[in-house]
């Protein structure tokens, strides 16, 4: 295999996720067109995101068509985007990389934030706190990664389940491989339980125990609560929760030491911890390696809802098993069938719900995976699970980790955004790209522990959904970029809220009534999503911004029809090109919000852009780049299709 045919390899969708081609699917029930063809990933997948229609109804209009024309790489116009491109990139970097220069002005305003790098010559941006905890522990997780998937090996050889061989004599030979897979069933969730304990208890050491009161509360509400009551009842209390850890503090037992022998219901005295001595500061010193829980249990909180709401629609369904009406095999399920088909009555067992909710290569950071395909999973290794294609998929993680140290050693953009600085120092160019590389900091803090665990997961059996689709770069749709932005909580939200909310309307609510649905269920997902992510008025800010955001999108769908103007392609691609521009700042603006320099910061970026002539110039050029880049993107999903 040539080095180029290597790298495309390496590069593809398939190699990244199976679930964006089409050989996602198994064998047996994917034609050859199906598995040669290629999905847009920031799209839904055909067969398994939509379930109503629902999902089809914000489809951005200026994608690439469903037939692709010829390729216009080597035209006249590309060339001249080529040199756009070949200069503007450069001279963006440049400008970040002359500001963390010791002998830029402002260097010593953010020095006290640089560590000692890798690099000869260069200091290391490790400010940020949240990556910086991954950063440096990762040759520990390393190790977990590579002791995990070889304690289940030894665990297997030594207490094999041979049980389902006598069972099958005195059955059919057709219930063989149910037996073989229930047994496997069986055996990894003997392990996951007391793997995920231990785990457990050296991450959150006494406050494990908080854990599992939570896990038992919300276990009661599926199992003990009429089923009518249960959604409501399982929302009500997940949020109550999430909020709950927030204004406690995560309930250090000083606090409800303190609470108890005061005799009182204080709020403050449970979310104190800096009570007094007691056996509660006993038990708070025993906090393991992550004492402060509740930081990470949002990502719990999915998995506790997703159990809660699988387990009460399984009870909705009436007949016999789906399996049986659809003549499926088992051990060939696509995606949308794991997802969709219920388990078995009796998998919805609390040990079967405690290896799922605390499965550790999935804990701390997701990707999310639904209860019903963990648990098909369990009993079946994915079809799409391969030593080749789990290889190719380290080698791309390990690139990104590369690209996240170099970064870090020549580019300072969060050690200067914390330094508070007064932004007028910047040019409107050199403020623009200190937020511009934020956001790509921001990508591939997020991108590489979720790639972690992912791995992790795929060496142990599991395969959750990628999370980040595309480059942050490579995105031009603001419906496409929340698609592809945390997929599999993209996916999750999909199935547990905005389908139940209506979607986008049902067939009577077509056309604007479908869109203002549409937009409203948005606008209530988006809540939950900064609620989520943390209770703080700037994220509620940024979720009000992406759905305000998204409307010129969709507005733009129905002023500019793409039947409309079939017969005259390019003009149509040029106004898609324009919205693009458009799209692309706003999506910048409201992540600058939400996760960067805030809503301060931003209107000092917009005042220092409007404010000059020189702003005015570097927005008009940017817009500029902007439209180039859009063009290319086109081409890009244009190119995609041809494959």
């Amino acid at each position: 295999m040539s080095l180029l045919s290597y790298s495309k390899r390496l590069f593809s969708l398939d190699t990244l996720d199976t679930r964006f081609t089409g050989s996602s699917r198994p064998p047996s029930t994917a034609s050859s067109s199906e598995k040669s063809q290629q999905i847009d990933p920031a799209k839904p997948v055909p067969g398994l995101d939509v379930q109503d229609g629902a999902s089809r109804g914000g489809q951005p209009q200026c994608k690439g068509t469903d037939t692709p024309g010829p390729s216009k790489w080597a035209t006249p116009k590309f060339f001249f985007y080529y040199i756009v491109i070949g200069t503007a990139v450069p001279l963006m970097i440049k400008s970040v990389y002359v500001v963390s220069q010791p002998s830029h002005p402002t260097y010593s305003k953010y020095e006290h934030l640089l560590s000692p790098g890798w690099i000869p010559g260069r200091k290391v941006d490790n400010s940020d706190q949240q990556y910086s905890g991954f950063r440096d522990n990762l040759p520990y997780m390393l190790l977990l990664l590579i002791v995990h998937p070889l304690l289940r090996t030894f665990y297997n050889s030594f207490y094999p389940d041979d049980r389902w061989k006598n069972q099958a004599l005195q059955k059919s030979d057709q219930s063989t491989p149910h037996l073989q897979a229930d047994a496997r069933l069986d055996r990894r969730v003997r392990f996951d339980v007391g793997f995920a304990s231990l785990y457990l208890l050296a991450l959150h050491g006494t406050s494990a125990l908080k854990v599992l009161v939570i896990l038992y509360a919300n276990f009661t509400i599926a199992k003990g609560l009429p089923r009518s009551y249960v959604p409501l009842a399982t929302w009500v209390f997940n949020i109550g929760i999430l909020f709950a850890n927030e204004l406690c503090n995560g309930y250090p037992y000083a606090g409800i030491a303190q609470l108890l022998g005061a005799g009182n219901g204080a709020l403050g005295a449970l979310s104190d911890q800096k009570a007094p001595q007691n056996w509660g500061a006993l038990l708070d010193s025993y906090g393991g390696l992550l004492a402060r829980w509740e930081i990470l249990f949002n990502i719990t909180v999915l998995r506790l809802i997703s159990f809660n709401l699988d387990y009460c629609w399984s009870l909705n369904r009436l007949g016999g098993s789906p399996l049986e009406k659809k003549q499926l095999d088992q051990s060939m399920l696509s995606e949308r069938n794991r997802v969709d088909i219920p388990a078995k009555s009796e998998d919805y067992s609390f040990r079967n719900y405690f290896a799922y909710v605390l499965y550790s290569p999935l804990y701390l950071t997701g990707p999310i995976l639904t209860f019903n395909d963990f648990i098909s999973q369990l009993r079946y290794t994915p079809w799409s699970i391969s030593r080749d294609r789990t290889t190719l998929y380290a080698i791309r993680f390990l690139i990104s980790l590369l690209t996240m140290e170099v970064m870090l050693h020549y580019l300072y953009a969060v050690a200067v955004s914390k330094s508070q600085p007064a932004w007028n120092v910047y040019t409107p160019f050199q403020f623009s790209m200190l937020g511009y590389f934020s956001l790509h900091h921001i990508w591939l803090k997020l991108l590489l522990p979720w790639r972690f665990f992912r791995l992790w997961a795929l060496l142990d059996g599991i395969d959750p959904p990628e999370n980040m689709v595309r480059c942050m770069s490579d995105n031009y749709s603001a419906l496409a970029f929340w698609r592809g932005w945390h997929r599999s909580f993209n996916r999750w939200i999909v199935r547990y809220i905005y389908i139940p909310l209506g979607g986008s309307g049902g067939p009577g609510t077509r056309g604007s009534g479908g869109k203002a649905r549409a937009v409203f269920n948005m606008l209530v997902v988006f809540t939950f999503v900064a609620l989520w992510h943390d209770i703080q008025l700037k994220l509620l800010i940024w979720g009000w911004l992406v759905t305000l955001f998204v409307l010129p999108e969709v507005l733009a769908g129905y002023a500019f029809p793409k039947r409309r103007w079939k017969d005259n392609p390019e003009a149509y691609r040029m106004i898609c090109g324009v919205g693009a521009v458009g799209n692309i700042l706003m999506m910048m603006a409201a992540n600058l919000v939400g996760f960067a320099v805030g809503l301060d910061g931003l209107r000092d970026l917009v005042r220092g852009i409007l404010g000059s002539y020189s702003g005015l110039v570097f927005l008009a050029a940017a817009s500029i780049a902007l439209f180039v880049a859009a063009q290319v993107m086109f081409e890009l999903r244009e190119h995609e299709l041809r494959q």
